[in-house]
């Protein structure tokens, strides 16, 4: 797969930050075998670069949401370089309003993979969880990967979700989160 650039971005006064390869390496080796025909969100989506590596490793379909318009275009442009046009959805949308839209939008959907990753140290991670579990779009096994600055403090316990895990490489953190 063409991944996207490591370096950052300045989008409109927004900074696009890929994950590092090697950390983003780390996170789908520990969640391989969920990938296998999982529908995932990519939430904060950026360059498309978790979703995209998710439909490389099996995932069945992809749902990319960020609030930049020329991130969305970057996204829309990953997709088209990776082939993956038919299996995605990019959708732009300002996330601190809440997720409603989703329902709206993809009634049928149920994800089993959801990629959080917002702009670090705004505290959005925890918004985001409370809104995702609103939503009546999560399969049952539902995981939600949250990526945050390496140094921050995230709940162990959020709505109903539970934290089962947590990395860190150089200054990412990826923590994992399932239903209780």
């Amino acid at each position: 797969m063409q991944t996207p650039s490591k370096s950052t971005a300045k989008c409109s006064g927004y900074l696009i930050r890929p994950t590092a390869d090697r950390a983003r390496e780390a996170l789908f080796s520990i969640i391989g075998q969920e990938i296998k025909d999982a529908t995932v969100l990519d939430l904060s989506a950026g360059t498309g670069a978790f979703g995209l590596e998710a439909l490389s490793r099996t995932a069945q379909r992809a749902v990319f949401v960020d609030n930049n318009p020329q991130a969305v275009k970057l996204i829309e442009k990953n997709i088209d370089l990776c082939g993956f046009s038919d299996r995605t959805l990019v959708l732009k949308r300002d996330l601190s309003k809440g997720l409603y839209f989703l329902a709206k939008q993809l009634p049928e959907i149920r994800f089993s993979i959801i990629f959080i990753d917002p702009p670090y140290g705004k505290r959005l991670s925890a918004t985001m969880l409370h809104e995702i579990e609103k939503t009546n779009l999560l399969s049952s096994d539902v995981l939600v990967v949250v990526e945050e600055d390496a140094l921050a403090e995230l709940e162990s316990k959020v709505t109903e979700f539970r934290l089962v895990d947590q990395r860190r490489y150089g200054d990412t953190g990826f923590w994992f989160y399932r239903r209780t």
